[in-house]
């Protein structure tokens, strides 16, 4: 594999170059604010997971900033790999917190996330318009899955997962916007995929925390 072949893939982008991608790299400061705000707003009570989650939110703001900036194949693994671990932590922090399943059976369930998304990616994929934006429609679906399956053992997780679930969908059709919008408006849209991920991701955070900390929405 060329670790360093070139990537265009977004419409801000119209050469080479650190700063061809100038919105969507400072976009990614977004990541790094909701980590820090996540941070202070768990403190005196934080668990590890909530740790984990912060900590891997503040690497998403790095690698999407190493991805827009290099645009090269060794830094889009860096933005694609925290976005992954965030969710297979999320979905383990759920599986104990919201069903109140014992480690084993919490990995064993996460774990399961890896053949949902490879049978739902291709499925996802006949949407028209989502392009390569499919490849994250699986997380809001399976989210909104969890939100109903919880929707009597815990209501307010449900609601606050539904409400996750709606803000990624909004977010991955203005990522999914961002080519066919192209020749209209230059800039593109995929730093809203930035702004509304980093809100997102940081709500995942607070309604693990409420509902860990039995607080009500």
């Amino acid at each position: 594999m060329d670790w360093l072949r070139e990537i265009d893939g977004y419409c801000e982008r119209l050469g080479p170059g650190y700063w061809a991608e100038p919105v969507n790299a400072v976009t990614n400061l977004a990541f790094v604010l909701a980590a820090v705000l996540m941070w202070w707003r768990t403190r005196g009570a934080r668990d590890r997971i909530e740790a984990a989650l912060i900590a891997v939110l503040a690497l998403i703001g790095l690698g999407s900033f190493l991805f827009h900036t290099y645009a090269q194949v060794w830094a889009a693994l860096a933005d694609t790999l925290p976005i992954v671990a965030y969710v297979l932590i999320y979905i383990y922090a759920i599986n104990r917190a919201g069903w109140g399943l014992r480690m084993p059976q919490a990995l064993l369930l996460t774990g399961g996330f890896f053949p949902y998304a490879a049978a739902t990616v291709p499925l996802f994929g006949l949407f028209p318009g989502l392009g390569g934006s499919a490849a994250y429609a699986p997380i809001p679906f399976l989210i909104l899955v969890y939100a109903a399956l919880l929707h009597r053992r815990a209501p307010a997780l449900a609601r606050g997962l539904a409400l996750g679930a709606g803000i990624l969908v909004l977010s991955i059709t203005f990522r999914a916007l961002d080519d066919p919008l192209c020749g209209g408006w230059p800039l593109g849209t995929h730093f809203l995929w930035h702004l509304l991920n980093a809100l997102m991701l940081g709500w995942m955070v607070e309604v693990y925390h409420r509902h860990r900390r039995g607080i009500r929405a």
